[in-house]
């Protein structure tokens, strides 16, 4: 598994084209208010303050770029959906996050994270369906799965797979996570470290 030696903060940006003029590669995390992309960002690295978690959802509103290992970064984007800020607000982030993620060229894959209690959302399957028209490379993280008994994880994944495979052939990988037990975090690097050496060669 890859080890993390170093994660560092960059910079916040409000808007795509002030981020970093750097060719590493990036991936991104994005998911609804409230899933615990902070935590599971956090968890990641194996610090407990990189990414700024809050029980208040909607507390990302910029591009976070946190550099890893000197060599790749680690892209926090703002929540989509619900979260406490007027429309306009709103209407504010949802252009950051496509700007930036059909326009920056570094971005390598994209975490769409889903809270694994839930069972499937409109909003995030209009989102994944929007990420398949777009041709975005992207990945599925379930996260809280220390919140469900076996069973209900079995079923819930099994409820959101059934749904996405009404549109799709071939489903992105999908990952298991929770931030609070640890669980995901090999996985999760393994394949982020896998696409890294892809790239080299």
């Amino acid at each position: 598994m890859m080890h993390i030696s170093s994660a560092e903060f960059v910079i916040s940006s409000a808007d795509s084209k002030k981020c970093p003029q750097s060719n590493m590669p990036e991936f991104a995390f994005i998911g609804r208010s409230n899933v615990g992309k902070s935590s599971l960002i956090n968890m990641l690295v194996n610090r407990k303050d990189l990414a700024m978690t809050s029980s208040k959802p909607g507390k990302t509103l910029l591009i976070n770029h946190f550099l890893i290992n000197d060599s790749w970064f680690l892209v926090d984007l703002p929540g989509y959906g619900y979260a406490k800020v007027s429309k306009d607000s709103r209407e504010k982030l949802r252009t950051l996050n496509e700007s930036y993620i059909l326009n920056r060229v570094q971005l390598t894959n994209l975490f769409l994270l889903i809270d694994s209690r839930l069972e499937p959302q409109k909003i995030d399957i209009d989102f994944i369906t929007w990420l398949g028209e777009s041709g975005i490379p992207f990945s599925i993280v379930f996260t809280k799965i220390d919140k469900l008994s076996k069973l209900q994880i079995t079923n819930n994944l099994k409820a959101y797979k059934e749904k996405l495979e009404e549109f799709w052939e071939e489903l992105p990988p999908i990952f298991s996570t929770s931030a609070e037990k640890g669980i995901g975090r090999e996985s999760l690097l393994d394949y982020i470290e896998n696409i890294l050496q892809e790239i080299k060669q």
